[in-house]
């Protein structure tokens, strides 16, 4: 009964590899920010790239635009964490690929619709007298354009400058990079298949049966 325990517990812990595998990564860059009260919130970054399809230079593959809650702790100039209540984390894809890649006749084409799911970390990277470069991270889930729910990580790098943001509480975004991580059920279902087949194979010859 020990070594059944072993084994089960060692193939569970490679459940999480065998379960996701494929990870689509995207960039972004430019685009409004701005802060206030109730979050920060982003709109008409350029989407960059998605996967291996790379903007051509001077171009854009659509839009990527996101939201968060106020601070929960710190504040903009120090940095500190954002709640994720309310926020959203979204990439619209505009072109012929887009709707080759999702099958849609029309554009824009949603490529993934979503949120924030856990505190988001507004951090201070560096500063030189008005000019500030914050990183704002953290996890992301939602939807993508096949139907399938997956999770992600993203990380955008913010300039906000003390002597602007008092006028129009604005800043842009430099570079933003997100990764989504697309489960795979059939692999996962195979393994399943497996653990009961040891399971019942153990059982076999631990008790007779």
């Amino acid at each position: 009964m020990k070594r059944l325990a072993v084994i089960l517990g060692l193939l569970a812990l490679l459940l999480p590899i065998a379960a996701w595998a494929d990870t689509i990564e995207l960039t972004n860059q430019g685009g409004t920010v701005t802060f206030g009260a109730s979050g920060i919130t982003s709109k008409g970054s350029e989407l960059t790239s998605w996967g291996n399809i790379v903007a051509a230079k001077g171009q854009s593959l659509g839009s990527v635009s996101f939201s968060t809650g106020g601070f929960s702790s710190g504040s903009l100039w120090t940095g500190g964490t954002l709640s994720a209540t309310g926020s959203a984390f979204d990439v619209m894809g505009v072109g012929p690929w887009a709707k080759k890649l999702t099958g849609q006749p029309t554009n824009p084409v949603t490529l993934f619709a979503g949120s924030f799911t856990g505190p988001i970390a507004w951090t201070l990277d560096s500063h030189n007298h008005a000019n500030y470069v914050f990183t704002l991270s953290g996890t992301i889930e939602g939807t993508l354009y096949t139907g399938r729910m997956v999770t992600g990580t993203t990380s955008q790098t913010i300039y906000a400058y003390t002597d602007q943001e008092p006028y129009d509480h604005k800043g842009t975004i430099h570079m933003g990079n997100t990764n989504l991580t697309v489960p795979e059920p059939g692999t996962l279902g195979l393994l399943g298949t497996g653990l009961i087949g040891i399971a019942g194979m153990m059982r076999r010859r631990l008790f007779g049966a």
